[in-house]
């Protein structure tokens, strides 16, 4: 991790701009870059086999789990790049929050861009826009103490399913797959409710991941009894979900309820129950007891949360053990914005549909041979390194600083 700052340097928050950098947690990209692969498989692979009309393993094991792992990594970066196990304090916490709105901004006008680039019935969600809130979001917590981080997710958890599903008929209609700069200007209400609470990735239910992996973040994730914890935490979370949905709806007599006062028969509720209701009725608090992906209910979340767990625990716990082996992996994992971006611009030419399975493994294989040639050659990739230099411009003008000092804007583990 990087050094302690001296008493000095704790009081008046004029600490060097950046640590020397040390070396990367491989299994935290390795992570992410798994999160991107099943982004990817999710958008293009089927849901279902058309033989039996059961889900597919493509959507058993990403659906909602990948977006979670995302956002729960998202929430690691954000600790290590603010301090690690020591937070930032005085104008060096200033400039990490400052950056961050920086970042958040940039990453919400990428994802801007690239949802009026897609067609108008585009061929998959986007998560940028979204992202960017989640980034807002954090802010305030980012000087936070483990333990009150958890605590804030334990809460949320619980909380925003509610508020979404009391809000739900009095938010405006959600009308559009991936928000536009139009739909900004001419229906900003809308398009922030969308953001907040009723789109794909509704930012508020979100950040029950994004903070949980900051609070991880603060914690040494090079020890292993700490990974191991995380793994089995991860584990025993997503078992407890879905097994106490399993009670509530089919032990406890839940699935009666829902069919008895939902709209559904009793086929629809069960396919509601896999794939998502289009909508979550508001008349009966059993809906709370569903863990569909997606659906942002508590159970759903917290077996998402520990799904994306025991992943982040097993990666960190054989990362630098077989880094080599995961070299494919952790280079996608180091620029996922730069790869995430360009699969959502080579699904708009929508070609993908008669051929998925080659198709995945065109992107997927030219996304490995990119990650590896780009980061052995020239380090960061594109999009990271632009955002990167904002950032860190942005930062050093925060602490009243001209000369260099390394590079703020990276997120660096360790």
């Amino acid at each position: 991790m990087s050094e302690k700052p001296s008493t000095e340097e704790e009081a008046t928050g004029k600490a060097p701009l950046a640590p020397a950098r040390s070396h990367r947690l491989v299994g935290i990209d390795a992570a992410r870059g798994l999160a991107l692969i099943g982004m990817v498989a999710i958008h293009i692979l089927p849901s279902w086999s058309d033989q039996t009309g059961r889900p597919t393993v493509t959507w058993l094991l990403f659906s909602g789990n990948a977006a979670a792992l995302f956002a729960l990594l998202a929430g690691v970066g954000l600790a290590l790049m603010s301090g690690g196990r020591r937070p930032h304090k005085g104008r060096r916490m200033l400039a990490d929050r400052v950056g961050l709105a920086v970042r958040a901004v940039l990453i919400a006008l990428l994802g801007l861009c690239v949802s009026a680039v897609m067609p108008a019935d585009p061929p998959a969600y986007s998560i940028l826009v979204y992202y960017g809130a989640f980034f807002l979001l954090a802010i305030p917590f980012l000087k936070a103490r483990p333990l009150t981080l958890f605590v804030w997710a334990g809460i949320l958890c619980v909380a925003v399913p509610v508020l979404m599903q009391s809000l739900r008929e009095e938010l405006p209609d959600w009308t559009v797959y991936n928000p536009t700069f139009s739909d900004v200007f001419e229906a900003p209400a809308a398009t922030l409710s969308q953001l907040l609470l009723t789109g794909t990735y509704p930012a508020l239910a979100y950040l029950v991941f994004v903070l949980a992996g900051l609070g991880l973040g603060r914690l040494n994730l090079r020890e292993t009894t700490n990974q191991v914890r995380i793994l089995v935490a991860g584990v025993v979370i997503a078992l407890l979900a879905r097994l106490g949905s399993h009670i509530l709806l089919y032990g406890m007599g839940g699935f009666e309820q829902l069919y008895l006062t939902s709209p559904f028969g009793r086929g629809q509720l069960r396919d509601a129950l896999i794939w998502g209701p289009d909508f979550i009725p508001t008349n009966s608090a059993w809906w709370y007891a569903i863990a569909t992906p997606h659906t942002e209910m508590p159970l759903a979340i917290a077996s998402s949360l520990g799904i994306s767990l025991a992943a982040l625990g097993a990666f960190l716990l054989v990362g630098n053990r077989i880094a080599e082996w995961l070299r494919p992996l952790s280079a996608m994992g180091a620029m996922t914005l730069t790869l995430y971006t360009a699969h959502l611009l080579a699904l708009s030419a929508e070609v993908h549909y008669e051929l998925p399975y080659l198709w995945f493994l065109i992107q997927i294989g030219v996304a490995v041979a990119f990650a590896l040639v780009w980061q052995r050659w020239l380090g960061k990739g594109p999009l990271e390194r632009g955002i990167g230099a904002a950032v860190t411009g942005t930062r050093r003008v925060v602490m009243g600083r001209t000369r260099r000092h390394g590079g703020p804007g990276e997120m660096r583990e360790g």
